[in-house]
């Protein structure tokens, strides 16, 4: 199976204290998920972030098919990183960091994900043909909704293997 990388990086014209405080809220995530999704957490949330923490949603990211899908945050460095790992769900291997560091006037935020489809050829198939656009798109509506939410502020950086 094809292993396959998404980075993103955005500016932000906010402080390390609030971006880590929404962004390290599990409940924030249905905020900046595109309402087609129909993204609904089912259990886990009611918590401040912390490593061991299993998050479980509820998701419908095509022609409104629900899926249930397992997180746990395995690492937490406060107001710096931290990383969700999937248990359960769509794909074969979901393995997400968050990275928060200060810059002139705000924040960097950064993405890294690296995840693999199931189904061998079929999955890569999807992957170009699909999954790599929903993902793409998930995370520009989440680059604007951060921007509505916290400002506008200079650039965002992408790279896709």
């Amino acid at each position: 199976m094809k292993l396959y990388r998404l980075h993103k990086k955005q500016n932000l014209p906010i402080t390390v204290d609030e971006a880590w405080d929404f962004l390290s809220a599990p409940q924030n995530l249905k905020v900046i998920t595109p309402d087609y999704m129909g993204f609904d957490i089912v259990s886990g949330a009611n918590r401040a972030m912390y490593p061991g923490q299993i998050i479980e949603y509820h998701v419908s990211p095509i022609a409104g098919i629900k899926t249930k899908w397992v997180t746990e945050i395995t690492h937490v460095m406060n107001k710096h990183y931290f990383v969700d790992e999937q248990r359960f769900g769509p794909y074969s291997l979901w393995h997400h960091k968050h990275f928060i560091k200060p810059i002139d006037g705000g924040v960097e935020m950064e993405d890294i994900i690296d995840y693999k489809l199931p189904l061998g050829i079929l999955g890569q198939l999807m992957h170009g043909m699909l999954v790599r656009k929903k993902i793409e798109e998930i995370f520009a509506y989440r680059k604007k909704k951060l921007e509505d939410i916290f400002g506008q502020y200079a650039f965002a950086k992408t790279t896709h293997k």
